[in-house]
């Protein structure tokens, strides 16, 4: 087990003027635990659309001045308080991303507990946290298998258990290959649904057919995609879940191919705001819910993570693996669309 450094290397951000607001600070103590506090010795961390755009000025939720980055990360407890019973000198942990959401709906106080927004996050070697903010590590998954979850998975969980269960013989429409989209198609797979899947290219629709998508929509071709994905239901009754990542560009589609009480979990805005949004009243008239969700609690995390070793689910990573110190490096390339599945940072 490694021993405690006196400093340790630290991303911040500052003002919001793109990437160039990230700074690398080389020498930041590593602070000392508290009673219920543990140190995390960081081995992995994964980025998600959140942290790209919280530099540009574009994240709608809490924020803290010069925040340490990344609400994803995988590493090993070096040091625990004295009240910690969570976790021993060894254990392998995971960061909850609402370090407060332990179990429940969200509360105002709660839904400020965000890590790399309000508390500092993962992007460094070494942090302290919450006990109840770490879940245990699923032992059959990697480092950065592992930094994977956090956000996208537990997203994708929750819109599919969160409010109505996913189960057998339910049909899922998910857009896309992010992060969200491709573990809310291994979950919903491993639940025994038909999974509809929408993508943009002939070689991203065959790799999402070996993930285990039943049916591939081209959006480029088919632009009334809701239609579509409507008529490849039994009866063409529509799909019973839907993870929207696109928000108000991708939702007139998603109401067309919703069916009667189906739930479509809104949890992105990938598409940027549409003149063409929907109005509520078409909520209505699909008779559907529409549910914004802000990733999940603790208890659904553990569910999760022992959904994942009874079902043997590998999370999606990107052949290209960044170290810490190019950071800068891996925000432009996720930004540019480079990457398929998760994009993950070595942490050393």
């Amino acid at each position: 087990m490694s021993s405690i450094p006196k400093s340790t290397k630290a991303w911040t951000v500052h003002g919001a003027n793109g990437f160039d607001s990230l700074k690398l600070n080389e020498q930041v103590p590593v602070p000392e635990v508290s009673d219920y506090e543990v140190l995390v010795k960081f081995h992995a961390a994964s980025l998600n659309y959140r942290d790209l755009i919280i530099p540009k000025g574009l994240y709608p939720f809490a924020l803290a001045d010069d925040v340490v980055p990344g609400s994803d990360g995988a590493g090993e407890v070096i040091s625990v308080g004295s009240k910690v019973t969570r976790f021993k000198p060894g254990a392998k942990v995971v960061t909850l991303f609402n370090q407060g959401h332990l179990g429940g709906s969200l509360n105002p106080q709660t839904y400020a507990t965000g890590l790399g927004g309000v508390i500092d996050g993962t992007l460094r070697q070494y942090g302290t946290f919450n006990e109840n903010g770490l879940v245990d590590m699923p032992p059959s998954l990697n480092w950065h298998e592992a930094s994977t979850l956090s956000c996208a998975a537990l997203t994708a969980w929750n819109g599919l258990y969160g409010l109505k269960p996913v189960k057998p013989g339910d049909v899922v429409l998910t857009q896309g290959t992010g992060g969200v989209s491709i573990f809310a198609l291994q979950f919903a797979k491993a639940a025994g649904a038909k999974v509809i899947s929408t993508t943009s290219s002939a070689k991203k629709a065959e790799v999402l057919k070996k993930l285990g998508a039943d049916e591939v929509i081209n959006y480029k071709e088919f632009t009334e995609w809701g239609e579509k994905a409507k008529s490849l239901t039994a009866g063409g009754e529509g799909v019973d879940h839907i993870i929207e990542v696109g928000g108000s560009t991708t939702m007139e589609q998603s109401l067309k191919a919703i069916k009667i009480d189906g739930v479509i979990s809104v949890i992105g805005f990938l598409g940027g705001n549409g003149e063409k949004e929907p109005s509520f009243l078409e909520a209505l008239l699909k008779l559907c819910t529409v549910r914004g969700i802000l990733v999940g609690n603790r208890i659904q995390f553990e569910e999760m993570n022992r959904a994942i070793e009874i079902n043997k689910i590998k999370p999606v990573v990107d052949e290209k693996v960044f170290s810490l110190d190019e950071l800068k490096e891996a925000y432009q390339y996720m930004w540019d669309q480079k990457h398929f599945g998760k994009l993950t940072i070595k942490i050393e």
